[in-house]
């Protein structure tokens, strides 16, 4: 297919994502599988080495539709937290790259599994267009104006707070728009990050967690998100269901190998105004972890 229409269909799907609903759900590994992903606060929340990758393709079938590939890497020890968070979004020939490294202090309290927690991530965004995929001039005036001036110093600030099964969280991420209120050109940009959830034991090594969030994305109304987890056979399967205030819905599996290997598959059906026009989003996740 002829790359300057990939160029011109990724400069659509990006026009396109900022004003409709079917971009607006985050990575469904957020919810539970990686909450660092949201929120730096989780960065080495507990101690040992956690890798996480993940990848995701909307809108299957369309030529140049967007994919997000996430890697993260925390390591925990003692009271503090470290880790790498690198996400990359493309559309077409377009391309955002956004690598933060993140700090994390966590506090606990005398009470047991009592612990207030925080992080600050910091890194670069960087927007432009991958000039060695272009059939055509790759020094044309609208790629030079694309790919000049879109590296920006870029940042999140997060904080939680666990008291027994109850876990309550909230991120300030992109932390120069929030500051500045730059005009970056970043479809969907998240403006806040919160959420409630509480870890139920059901006895015979099974756990249910509910949670509810709420968030801001930039140009849409407020999202509020309502799920749970449910893992059995001692945590070795899980099933997870999120409904989404946009009308769309999220649901995965996964299974995790001695706490250590943890493989899990997600999707994401299509909001309502786009529904019967393009299919939902597939996402698989894999974890491995060191340590406790």
């Amino acid at each position: 297919m002829n790359k300057k229409y990939l160029l011109c269909l990724g400069i659509i799907l990006t026009s396109i994502s900022e004003y409709a609903v079917a971009q607006l759900n985050p990575l469904g590994a957020q919810y539970y599988n990686n909450q660092y992903m949201a929120n730096p606060a989780f960065a080495g929340a507990s101690e040992g080495l956690k890798l996480n990758g993940a990848y995701r393709k909307l809108w299957t079938g369309i030529p140049g539709s967007p994919t997000i590939q996430n890697i993260t890497a925390d390591y925990g020890f003692t009271r503090v937290g470290i880790g790498v968070n690198v996400n990359n979004e493309t559309a077409g020939l377009l391309k955002d790259t956004r690598a933060l490294a993140t700090y994390a202090y966590h506090i606990p309290f005398k009470k047991a599994g009592t612990r207030l927690s925080f992080g600050l991530s910091l890194g670069l965004l960087s927007q432009g267009v991958d000039r060695s995929e272009i059939n055509g001039n790759p020094d044309d005036i609208a790629v030079g104006e694309r790919n000049g001036e879109r590296n920006y110093f870029d940042g999140d600030f997060g904080t939680a707070f666990t008291v027994g099964g109850l876990t309550l969280q909230a991120a300030v991420p992109n932390l120069k728009s929030f500051f500045k209120k730059d005009d970056i050109k970043v479809a969907d940009l998240v403006t806040f990050f919160s959420a409630a959830s509480y870890r139920i034991d059901l006895n015979n090594g099974m756990e249910l967690e509910p949670k509810v969030t709420y968030r801001g994305v930039k140009g849409f109304d407020n999202l509020v998100d309502v799920g749970a987890q449910f893992a059995l056979a001692e945590k070795k399967l899980m099933l997870m269901g999120v409904y989404h205030s946009n009308e769309s819905a999220t649901f995965g599996f996964g299974v995790d190998i001695k706490r250590r290997y943890l493989l899990s598959g997600m999707y994401t059906t299509q909001t309502a105004p786009l529904r019967g026009q393009t299919n939902g989003s597939f996402e698989i996740n894999l974890r491995l972890a060191f340590g406790k």
